[in-house]
């Protein structure tokens, strides 16, 4: 039983450094503020700017307006902002078609990989993306290529069973947000099935990603709970969660907010680890803390496994206000 203090039994909460947002992620949510601000409502925006509902409603109150395909927008002279997990190729020559000004909000380390795989195409390659089917980043990427010039591994059981038309002429990219050890472990499968096949020259995995995943590595085995914040349709969001039950958390959940706090699941636990992906503001975690600091007599240790300093440039058409 927990160690009671008056009428609350005491807590560590061991909260994760880093956490939350990251570079890729603060920029699309200031390029839509900053559009917003310089030529007013209504701004709008392809699929949710950011896999977050918190930051999306918010953005909503202010005036963008969200939409998943463009012909859902009607002409305008408003901007059209594409998200963090970038578009296929079709979306920007649509928006020029419909001469929509348009600002692309795609994080520069998945723009990174669409070169990537163009390059790669350029120079004949057979392109392999590792990633989940259907999430955006992934539409986007395969997006880049003629339709059939890429293909998706998504587990290992993908990468021992699939079969190249041109073995001694393959490459692979993957998706920024998978598990790190997941997307390892089918690297070495693709490896030792095709010692020739060429990787990109950095991980493509992105920095935020991966210190998210270390950072929870670190505290998990050492927790009775490990709460994420985030939302059901984000990949770092979910990943987080995984590498907490492998780490040792087996009770390691998913939490939007704190209303989404399912208490039952928390009883009896000395011992808490939060963290948020790399979507989730971190009002939602103060938030968190402050629904446990009702219940319990908490003490606070912070965690850190990584400092970040890395800071995007904003497009040229909002970057004059940002240093105002």
């Amino acid at each position: 039983m927990n160690e009671q203090t008056g009428n609350k039994p005491k807590l560590v909460i061991k909260l994760c450094e880093p956490r939350g947002f990251c570079a890729g992620v603060d920029r699309a949510i200031q390029i839509v503020e900053l559009a917003l601000e310089r030529f007013g409502p209504p701004v709008y925006v392809r699929h949710e700017i950011v896999h977050n509902r918190f930051v999306v409603d918010s953005l909503k109150n202010k005036g963008a307006v969200f939409v998943e395909e463009l012909d859902q927008i009607p002409d305008t002279e408003a901007p059209v902002i594409f998200s963090a997990h970038g578009v296929p190729k079709s979306v920007p020559e649509e928006a020029q078609k419909r001469n929509f000004f348009f600002l692309d909000a795609t994080c520069p380390l998945v723009s990174k990989v669409h070169i990537e795989a163009d390059r790669l195409y350029a120079r004949g390659f057979e392109i392999l993306l590792i990633g989940h089917a259907g999430h955006p980043e992934v539409v986007g990427t395969m997006g880049q290529l003629p339709e059939g010039a890429v293909r998706l591994v998504e587990t290992d059981e993908d990468a021992r069973s699939i079969v190249p038309k041109t073995p001694d002429k393959l490459a692979y990219v993957s998706q920024t947000t998978l598990s790190v050890d997941d997307t390892r472990e089918i690297i070495n499968i693709l490896t030792e099935r095709f010692p020739d096949i060429v990787g990109p020259r950095k991980d493509d995995i992105c920095y935020a990603t991966t210190n998210r995943q270390v950072a929870v590595k670190a505290i998990a085995a050492d927790c009775d709970a490990l709460l994420v914040v985030g939302a059901p349709n984000s990949s770092n969001s979910q990943r987080l969660v995984e590498v907490g039950e492998r780490a040792g958390c087996e009770r390691s959940y998913l939490v939007r907010d704190a209303d989404d706090i399912d208490w039952s699941k928390l009883d009896n636990i000395s011992t808490l680890g939060i963290t948020a992906s790399a979507s989730a503001p971190e009002i939602l975690v103060e938030e968190i803390i402050e629904a446990f600091d009702k219940r319990f007599d908490i003490t606070i240790e912070t965690e850190t496994t990584a400092r970040e300093t890395v800071t995007f440039k904003l497009p040229a058409a909002l970057r004059d206000m940002a240093s105002a």
